[in-house]
C-alpha cells in the first residue's frame, strides 16, 4: 500500500511546476515540446495495439458491451451529478476535473496486471483496454463538447489538434505496425519511461500555467479534501457497479475479473495528454488534479483487492466483501 513512484514523479513535476515554473518565451518552448511529444505517445499506442488480436477477441461481445458502456455512460452519468455541485462546496474547474476524470478510458497496463494477477480473463482484458482507449479518441472529445463546452475550448480549431494529435498518430502507428511492431514490443520497456516523461512534461506545463494565473490562491484547501473524498466515493462506487453487473450478466468468475479491473480503472496516460488540447489555458492544473488522486487510489486498492482475490480458489465467490 506504498505510493507509486511514477506518482511521485508527478507530485514532483508538479511541485516544480508551481514553485519553479516556465514563464514567457521558455513556457511556449515546453509547450510545443509537450505538443511534439504527444504526438509520438498517441503514435507509440497505434504501434502497440494488434488490430487483428482485438477484432478476434471481441466475439465476447457481452463482456465487452459490459465494461465501454460503464467506462463511457456509467461513468459519465456520476460525472455529470458531481458537476451539479455549487461553487460553495467545490469550485467550478474541480468538478470539471471530476467529470473529465469519469469521461477518459480505462488504463491500458494496469486493468491487465490486475486481472492477471486475480485469476482472470487476461485476454479479454488486454482487448478491453485496448478498445477503451481506441474509442476514447473519439468519445472523449465529443463527450468533453457535449457536457463541457464551457470550460474546453471545444471548436473547429480544437477538432483540428485532436485530429493532427491524437488521431492522426494513432492512425499512423496502425498503418506502420508491420513494419515497427517487432521494434516497439522488443524496446517496450525504454519507450514506456517516454511514455511517462510525456505525462510528466504535461504536468509540468499545466501547473506552470496555473502558476503564471496564480490559480492556487482562489482555492482553499478543504476543496481539495472535499475532491479526495469525491474520488474514492466514485471509486467505492465503480467497484460496487461492476460486481454486481457481473452477477446480473452471470458472467464467469474469470471474466468478472476483468469487469471489476477495466470498468473501475481510468488511464492517466490517455486522459492527461487529452486535457492538454482540449483545456489550454490556466484551469488545465486543477482539472487534471481529481484524475491524479484517482490515480493513487485506483493502485492502492486494486493491488490490494487483486492480490487477495487472486488467493482465492477458481470456484470461491467474488465478492468484494468476502474478499
Amino acid at each position: 500500500m506504498r505510493l507509486d513512484p511514477f506518482l511521485l514523479l508527478l507530485l514532483a513535476a508538479a511541485g516544480i511546476g508551481s514553485f519553479l515554473s516556465a514563464t514567457g518565451d521558455g513556457l511556449e518552448i515546453v509547450k510545443v515540446a509537450a505538443t511534439v511529444t504527444i504526438g509520438l505517445l498517441f503514435f507509440l499506442y497505434g504501434a502497440r495495439l494488434s488490430t487483428a488480436e482485438t477484432i478476434r477477441n471481441l466475439r465476447h461481445w457481452r463482456l465487452q458491451l459490459a465494461i465501454v458502456l460503464t467506462t463511457f455512460a456509467a461513468f459519465p452519468l456520476v460525472g455529470v451529478a458531481v458537476r451539479q455541485l455549487p461553487d460553495a462546496i467545490v469550485p467550478s474547474p474541480l468538478t470539471a476535473g471530476v467529470l473529465l476524470l469519469c469521461l477518459v478510458p480505462s488504463t491500458i497496463q494496469g486493468c491487465v496486471v490486475f486481472t492477471r494477477a486475480a485469476g482472470g480473463n487476461t485476454a479479454a482484458a488486454v482487448v478491453s483496454a485496448s478498445v477503451s482507449n481506441l474509442l476514447g479518441v473519439f468519445l472523449v472529445p465529443l463527450s468533453v463538447a457535449l457536457l463541457m463546452g464551457g470550460d474546453a475550448h471545444v471548436d473547429g480549431g480544437a477538432v483540428l489538434r485532436i485530429v493532427a494529435q491524437l488521431f492522426a498518430p494513432f492512425v499512423a502507428g496502425q498503418l506502420l505496425r508491420p513494419l515497427i511492431g517487432r521494434w516497439v514490443e522488443r524496446n517496450d520497456p525504454w519507450l514506456r519511461k517516454f511514455d511517462r516523461s510525456t505525462i510528466l512534461l504535461v504536468v509540468y506545463v499545466a501547473f506552470s500555467e496555473g502558476a503564471e494565473a496564480e490559480i492556487w490562491t482562489a482555492v482553499p484547501a478543504s476543496s481539495f479534501a472535499v475532491v479526495a473524498g469525491i474520488c474514492a466515493a466514485l471509486l467505492a462506487l465503480a467497484l460496487g457497479w461492476t460486481t454486481l453487473l457481473g452477477r446480473w450478466c452471470r458472467f464467469e468468475r474469470a471474466d468478472r475479473m476483468a469487469l471489476l479491473f477495466c470498468g473501475s480503472t481510468k488511464s492517466l496516460a490517455s486522459g492527461l495528454p487529452m486535457v492538454a488540447v482540449l483545456f489550454p489555458g490556466t484551469t488545465a492544473a486543477l482539472i487534471v488534479l481529481p484524475l491524479m488522486i484517482y490515480h493513487q487510489m485506483q493502485l492502492i486498492v486494486s493491488s490490494v483487492l487483486s492480490e487477495r482475490l487472486g488467493r482465492r480458489p477458481p470456484g470461491g465467490t467474488t465478492d468484494l466483501t468476502g474478499a
